[in-house]
This record gives C-alpha cells, sequence and structure tokens, in this order.
C-alpha cells in the first residue's frame, strides 16, 4: 500500500506528539513498529501526536511534501542547520548528519518548531559507505576511509634509505680487514648471517659517508631521525663486551640555491651503545632539528663513526642506517 504524507505505525514504546522516530529492525508488528531516534540518528519522520506503548500512531514521513515540526533540545535561531538530538528531539549543535534547517526559533528547550527536512541524508563523509571490494580499507565509512588514508601518508615513521654508501673520500668500502692487522678502515664482513659494516678497536676510526635523497613529500617542519643499528663484537662468537661507544654524526645538507659544501654541520652525536647488551643487535638515534632542515629537494649526507676513544677493546658492527621522516601531502 503506498501512502503519501502519513502512515499509520505501532508504537514500541511511549512516543510524544513532534518525535523523530525510526523503525525497529526485523519489527513483526502489522503495521510496523517504531522507537524514537536517538542522537545523531536518522529518522524515518516525526509523530502527529503523542502515542502509548502498543498503540497505533500516525507519522508524517519525511518523504511527504511541505514541512515538518519538531520538539528542540535547545535554543536555535531560523535559518539554523539541525541535527538529530537525544530522545527525537532537534539540535544545532553538530551531531552526525545534518537532518534539516530551522524555519522558526528555538527560544527554549521543548519549544515545538518548524523545519524543513532533509531527505537527502547523505550530507558528510561518515555516512556515506564504502564498498572496498578488495578488502583494503578498515574503515567503512569515507570519513573513516580517508583519515586511514590520511594517517598513513602523513605517518612520523615513514623510512628512507641511503642511495649508497662509502668511504669519506667516495671511494668503494672493501672487505673488512682481520682485527690482526688493527686498520681504522670500516669494511664490509659477513657476521655468521649478516651483511654489516665492521670496525676494528682502534683509539681513531675511520668515517663512513652515507647520503639520503629527501623525497619532494617530506614534511620539513618536522625533525629527521637517523636510525643506527649496530652491535660490539669483540668476537662474533658470545663473549663479555667493554666498550660503550656513541656515533660521531656529521650531516651536511645540499639544497637548491645552496653554495658546494658550505652547509654547516647540523649533527651530533648519537644515543650509547651499552656494553650491557653483549653483541646483541641495538638501535640508536641521532635527531636532526627541524630548524636546521631546508626546503625540498634537498640531499642530506651524513659522515659518521663510532666516536674517538669509545672502542678500546671491542669491534663495533653497523647494519644499513635509516632516516625517519614525516610525510606531508603535496598540492603541486
Amino acid at each position: 500500500m503506498l501512502n503519501e504524507g502519513n502512515r499509520s505505525f505501532t508504537a514500541n514504546e511511549a512516543i510524544g506528539a513532534k518525535i523523530r522516530v525510526k523503525l525497529v529492525s526485523g519489527s513483526a508488528a502489522v503495521p510496523p513498529a517504531i522507537v524514537i531516534a536517538g542522537a545523531g540518528e536518522q529518522h524515518i519522520g516525526m509523530t502527529e501526536y503523542a502515542v502509548a506503548s502498543d498503540d497505533i500512531g500516525a507519522v508524517r514521513l519525511r518523504t511527504a511534501p511541505g514541512t515538518q515540526e519538531g520538539v528542540a533540545a535547545e535554543a536555535f535561531s531560523v535559518g539554523a542547520t539541525l541535527y538529530a538530538a537525544a530522545a527525537g528531539k532537534l539540535k544545532d549543535t553538530s551531531d552526525g548528519t545534518a537532518i534539516g534547517i530551522a524555519l522558526e526559533e528555538a527560544t527554549a528547550v521543548n519549544d515545538i518548531v518548524e523545519f524543513i527536512d532533509f531527505t537527502v541524508i547523505s550530507t558528510t563523509a561518515a555516512s556515506v559507505s564504502v564498498a572496498d571490494a578488495g578488502s583494503i580499507i578498515t574503515g567503512v565509512t569515507v570519513e573513516a576511509a580517508l583519515a586511514e588514508i590520511m594517517v598513513g601518508i602523513k605517518t612520523a615513521q615513514y623510512s628512507i634509505f641511503p642511495t649508497h654508501i662509502c668511504r669519506e673520500d667516495g671511494t668503494a668500502l672493501t672487505a673488512f680487514a682481520d682485527s690482526a692487522d688493527v686498520t681504522a678502515a670500516a669494511g664490509w664482513t659477513q657476521a655468521t648471517s649478516d651483511l654489516a659494516l665492521r670496525w676494528n678497536n682502534v683509539a681513531t676510526p675511520d668515517d663512513i659517508a652515507v647520503q639520503f635523497v629527501i623525497p619532494q613529500d617530506a614534511d620539513v617542519t618536522n625533525s629527521f631521525i637517523v636510525h643506527l643499528m649496530g652491535a660490539l663484537a669483540t668476537t662474533l662468537a658470545a663473549g663479555t663486551m667493554t666498550d660503550s661507544p656513541v656515533f660521531t654524526i656529521e650531516a651536511y645538507f645540499s639544497a637548491v640555491g645552496s653554495g658546494v659544501g658550505t652547509d654547516t654541520n647540523c649533527g651530533g652525536e648519537s644515543t650509547e651503545f651499552l656494553t650491557a647488551q653483549g653483541r646483541n643487535y641495538q638501535e640508536k638515534t641521532l635527531t636532526i632539528a627541524s630548524t636546521d632542515i631546508p626546503a625540498n629537494p634537498s640531499v642530506l649526507t651524513l659522515i659518521m663513526h663510532p666516536k674517538d676513544g669509545e672502542l678500546g677493546t671491542d669491534d663495533f658492527i653497523l647494519l644499513t642506517p635509516w632516516l625517519e621522516i614525516t610525510r606531508q601531502c603535496l598540492t603541486s
């Protein structure tokens, strides 16, 4: 049966006049049962008059031509955008999807006011669903999906990796010299199953150079963090360690418009690799302040070695360093 304007429903609870109502899902009542619509909930229409629980009452459907009348939950002015308030009432405080616009002023709670009911209810991203046929997105609405995407884009833990690693003078790193040679130079070594750089236990270990191309979407208003993953190694077997070095790291940015080799060192010392960790890998960091980071595009060169005088007994093993940045959305 088609209805124009009003339709009869069975009240599942006592409901006042001019109250927003919604259908009871799976109702077996004839006519279907209704209850009061709550805060932020959509409604099918407004009760024409008060109705007791289990009685049949008339509802003016929100698809009916003309305007509606509803009960105010707070004061609001003519022209206010209205939202769903608790107890089936109206308010102009944002809550979910807007449901209408006020044609009369509400001066006090429980005023009955005329308003235009919006029949197109998907007016905010929070009320538009996402199909997600590929089961990729966790969020079930456009709003939640966008938030999920943006968290990924603007994450503060986005890592970038070196374009190359070499000696400070640009020559290639070669195989690590046996500790019996006691050379200051770092070299590649196979630490059991790991490929790593290794320094001998000398007073002044040589530098390596590590270079990063800073991506265009790097947010230069946030600090960059250099990550070092390394371990002490008197031998590659377990043993008691003695040293607890930090890394001395020089940091230089080359940016468009800057002179060759003119940047001031903005590095420092990493946090300390601890003796108590033995030959277990440890992760240590150095923070580069945002005030030292130029606008994109730029290239970052790090010159680093275990601090002079801090490898008196143990060798040191370092895996590939990485740089942690915050990403941003590009608008051009």
